[in-house]
């Protein structure tokens, strides 16, 4: 599966008449340009380069980077202050129904989406709000080397099989069979991204309708368990509290850990790591979540961060340049081993392991109510997509908190509940 390396030829003009929506379409791109990024790693280096491309397009263009580690928390605060740059990747927790507050409209998504895919959860009520930066599958990336050593010479089907795997791994390497990421937060919300993988497509709604979505059985149980079982049974670090997520992909890449759920945009930065520490990039491999339905695996493919533009932008025109060189013409996608968010592209090298696997990729529907999953977890305190709910989950399975799997998840199901009654659901 060769990646693919688009390249659309934009021309001023073109590119002029599709920024109507952002006003002064008559303007040349032109000014300063703020835009905010999330990649601490590479903002001084690659994304140096992509600002003298864009610049030797727009002469009169001066690009500025502002690169924030934490980057979901922080964004979301400046978002009531107006003052978030004039290109910004929008925070999951920015419900459709508040896109308009905060985001200058791009056009309408059925127009865009005759080029681009993945555009349903930043788009509301026909008009979108954002574009992906790239795609993104959701599973497992892992240390080939490390699961052979230790005997493992199948790709886990079921949650039991993983777990068997990890024991081999612990019994038989000096490797850390499965490492949380747990102080960085975030990377336990890249558990929700597996969501499709019992349900399919409906995921969304089916957790929408029900009152006990970790019934035992339902998907947010065979998601939230394995993290669970993995914790108790002792397979991850010793000490959760002293992860760090840079230093991570160093002990990943050098075999010191096993196994890490990340999407499928991970699967580069630790082959990198693997060839600093002198070890092998082919090292490095992608499975799916340990899953099936039919004999067949289901993974979520889903555009990653959305590039938007601030409402308060007074460079709009500029912004959205950028936003269309940066999604066409940059190569962003390919240097993460992505997805493409233009329709027409392949697969990454990536996701090569995928070819000998029986895959079915599922891209998830859009509920007829797409603020309603956001008000339930919200009202709920439940957030799915950030990673706090998990913490105590991990806590409570490695003895550090009271309670037991089965006692926390009937609280998540009363609080989901509780929700659901009180936005009317």
């Amino acid at each position: 599966m060769a990646k693919k390396h688009l390249i659309f030829a934009v021309a001023a003009t073109m590119l002029l008449a599709s920024c109507s929506s952002t006003g002064n379409a008559s303007s040349e791109p032109a000014g300063d340009l703020t835009v905010l990024t999330n990649r601490t790693d590479l903002v001084d280096t690659v994304f140096q380069d992509y600002k003298k491309e864009f610049e030797a397009l727009y002469p009169d263009v001066n690009v500025e980077f502002e690169a924030i580690t934490d980057y979901e928390p922080e964004v979301n605060t400046r978002l009531s202050t107006g003052d978030y740059g004039d290109v910004l990747l929008i925070p999951s927790q920015v419900k459709p129904d508040q896109f308009s507050q905060f985001f200058e409209p791009l056009g309408q998504q059925s127009d865009l989406a005759e080029k681009y895919r993945f555009l349903n959860d930043k788009s509301f009520e026909g008009v979108q709000y954002g574009i992906p930066t790239f795609g993104s599958a959701n599973g497992l990336v892992y240390n080939k080397k490390v699961w052979a050593d230790a005997g493992v010479d199948e790709i886990p089907t079921t949650p039991e099989e993983f777990v068997s795997a990890l024991e081999m791994i612990k019994a038989n390497t000096d490797a850390i069979p499965y490492y949380t990421n747990y102080k960085d937060v975030w990377p336990l919300s890249q558990w929700q991204g597996v969501q499709g993988v019992v349900a399919g497509s409906t995921a969304v709604a089916d957790r929408d309708e029900s009152d006990e979505p970790w019934a035992k059985g339902s998907e947010q149980y065979v998601i939230d368990s394995l993290i669970y079982d993995i914790v108790e049974g002792g397979l991850s670090e010793d000490d959760p509290l002293t992860t760090a997520w840079e230093g991570s992909k160093a002990m990943i890449g050098s075999g010191e850990v096993a196994t890490m759920l990340l999407g499928s945009w991970s699967v580069v930065q630790m082959q990198d790591a693997a060839e600093t520490a002198g070890a092998d990039r082919a090292d490095i491999g992608y499975m799916p979540f340990p899953y099936q339905t039919d004999g067949k695996y289901n993974v979520n493919v889903a555009g990653d961060f959305n590039s938007a533009i601030n409402v308060n932008s007074e460079n709009k025109v500029t912004a959205r340049a950028w936003i269309d060189w940066f999604t066409d013409e940059s190569g962003y996608y390919e240097l993460s081993g992505a997805l493409p968010t233009a329709i027409d592209g392949d697969l990454p090298s990536t996701l090569a392991d995928f070819d000998a696997l029986d895959i079915n990729f599922v891209e998830l529907e859009p509920s007829e109510d797409p603020t309603l999953d956001a008000n339930i977890y919200n009202e709920a305190g439940i957030d799915l997509f950030g990673g706090m709910y998990r913490q105590p989950l991990i806590d409570i399975a490695r003895g550090a908190a009271d309670g037991d799997k089965e006692s926390y998840f009937e609280s998540l199901n009363q609080k989901w509940a509780d929700a659901r009654a009180a936005v009317g659901s």
